[in-house]
C-alpha cells in the first residue's frame, strides 16, 4: 500500500522555478541566527512574479509586497537591544547566487509599524515611521544597492530601544533608479513580523511629520524618483519622510515596567520535527494496529500536502524531508511492522540554503548605542519614567 506523491514533485518543481529578473526579501535574522527561509516574512507568492517590482506607488502592495496583506501564521520574538537583518536574493529559492543585479543602483530604507492584531490589523495605512535609509555614499561611491551586493543581499539593523514592545512589522525597501529617468522607479518591498520583547509598554507617540501612510510615503514627482544614475546631480534627494530619532524631535514621556510583555499570538511551537516558512511538520499519534499505521500514514501526508500548499517562492526542500518521513512509515506499514511511529519524536534534517556565512554590522549601529546613551541620561534625570 505504498503511497507515491507526483504532485508533491510537481509543486516543488514549480516553486523551484523562480524568475531571475529582480529581487525579493526572503529570510529574516534575529541577533545573526536565520529564522528560516520565508518563516514570518510576507512576500509575493507568486514564484513567477515574486522577483518584480511593485506595480503601482498608490497600490496597497506598496506596504508589505503583494501578497503582503495577509499575515503569515508565525511572528518571530526579539529582544528589545537585539539586531534583525533582511536576506534580498535573485532567486527566491537561492537556485542561483545574487542579491540584486549590480545596474539596479538606488537607496535602501526601513520603515518599522506597530500593530495591535497582526492577522486583522492592515499593514498598508497609516502609523509607518522610518528608522534607517541609505542613499548614495560620496566617501565610497557606491549606492546602496551596491552595498548590498557586497554584504551577500544582506542588510542589518539596530532595533531602536525607543520601539515599544509588542507586535511589530519591519519593512525592508529598495529603490532600483535604473529606469527612474524614463518614468520607471521601481520599489522592492516585504515585511518581518516581529514581536519585540520590551520591558517598554508605553504607546509610541510620534509627530505627524514622521508618521506616513503607505501607500503615499512617496511620489511620482518626488525628485528622488526620475534622479538620472547615469547624469547624477547629487547630493541624492532621499524619497519618503525624515527618519524618526525621538532625539531630534518632541517626543512625550515614556514609562517602563519591570516585566516584558509576553508573546500571544503566533509563536513557533517548540515540539515541530521541522519546519518550511510558516509550516511545521508534528509527529503522528502512536499506533499499535495495521489501521492505526495506515491512519498515521494518512495523518503525515496529509501534513505533506499543507507542507506543500503554503510554501512561498522560496522553496519546499522541507516538504521533501518530511515526504521521507511518510515514506517511513509507509515501508513500516508494508513490512507489518504496526507499532510506531518510526523513530518518534527525532527532529530532522533541515536542507534550506545555506545562510550567508558572514552577517553584515547593523547599519545604525552607532545611532542606536548614541540613542542608548542618550535615553539613560534622560531617565536618570527623571525627563523619561521608568
Amino acid at each position: 500500500m505504498k503511497r507515491f506523491s507526483p504532485f508533491f514533485v510537481a509543486a516543488a518543481t514549480l516553486l523551484a522555478q523562480t524568475a531571475n529578473s529582480h529581487t525579493i526579501f526572503t529570510t529574516l535574522f534575529v541577533n545573526d541566527v536565520s529564522q528560516g527561509d520565508g518563516t514570518c516574512v510576507r512576500m509575493n507568492l507568486d514564484p513567477q512574479q515574486c522577483t518584480s517590482p511593485i506595480a503601482s506607488l498608490d497600490s496597497d502592495d506598496m506596504a508589505c509586497g503583494a501578497s503582503g496583506a495577509k499575515a503569515v501564521a508565525f511572528t518571530c520574538p526579539a529582544p528589545a537591544d537585539g539586531k534583525l537583518s533582511f536576506e534580498w536574493r535573485e532567486w527566491a529559492d537561492a537556485e542561483q547566487p545574487g542579491a540584486i543585479d549590480i545596474s539596479h543602483k538606488g537607496p535602501c530604507a526601513i520603515y518599522a509599524k506597530q500593530v495591535k492584531d497582526m492577522a486583522s490589523d492592515s499593514a498598508a495605512g497609516p502609523g509607518w515611521i522610518k528608522i534607517w535609509d541609505e542613499g548614495y555614499d560620496d566617501s565610497s561611491g557606491k549606492w546602496c544597492t551596491e552595498n548590498l551586493i557586497d554584504n551577500n543581499g544582506v542588510m542589518s539593523i539596530d532595533i531602536p530601544d525607543f520601539l515599544p514592545g509588542g507586535t511589530w512589522l519591519f519593512r525592508p525597501e529598495l529603490l532600483a533608479l535604473h529606469d527612474a529617468d524614463k518614468g520607471d522607479p521601481q520599489f522592492y518591498t516585504g515585511c518581518a513580523q516581529v514581536f519585540l520583547n520590551s520591558s517598554n509598554t508605553a504607546a509610541l507617540d510620534v509627530p505627524t511629520e514622521y508618521s506616513v501612510s503607505i501607500p503615499g510615503h512617496v511620489h511620482a514627482d518626488d525628485p528622488g524618483l526620475s534622479f538620472n544614475i547615469y547624469s547624477p546631480n547629487f547630493p541624492y534627494p532621499m524619497p519618503g519622510p525624515k527618519i524618526f530619532n525621538p532625539t531630534d524631535s518632541k517626543t512625550t514621556t515614556t514609562s517602563t515596567s519591570s516585566k516584558a510583555l509576553k508573546q500571544a499570538e503566533g509563536k513557533i511551537p517548540s515540539n515541530y520535527l521541522i519546519k518550511n516558512a510558516n509550516w511545521i511538520g508534528v509527529e503522528v499519534s502512536d499506533y499499535s494496529t495495521e489501521d492505526g499505521c495506515w491512519d498515521a500514514s494518512s495523518a503525515c501526508w496529509s501534513q505533506a500536502s499543507d507542507c506543500y500548499d503554503s510554501a512561498p517562492p522560496t522553496g519546499s526542500a522541507n516538504c521533501q524531508v518530511w515526504e521521507q518521513k511518510c515514506d517511513g512509515i509507509d515501508t513500516a506499514c508494508n513490512a507489518g511492522n504496526f507499532n510506531g511511529p518510526p523513530n518518534k519524536g527525532q527532529k530532522l534534517q533541515d536542507k534550506e540554503p545555506t545562510p550567508p556565512s558572514n552577517i553584515p554590522r547593523a547599519v545604525n549601529a552607532g545611532t542606536s548605542r548614541r540613542l542608548r546613551r542618550g535615553r539613560a541620561r534622560r531617565v536618570a534625570s527623571g525627563t523619561i519614567l521608568r
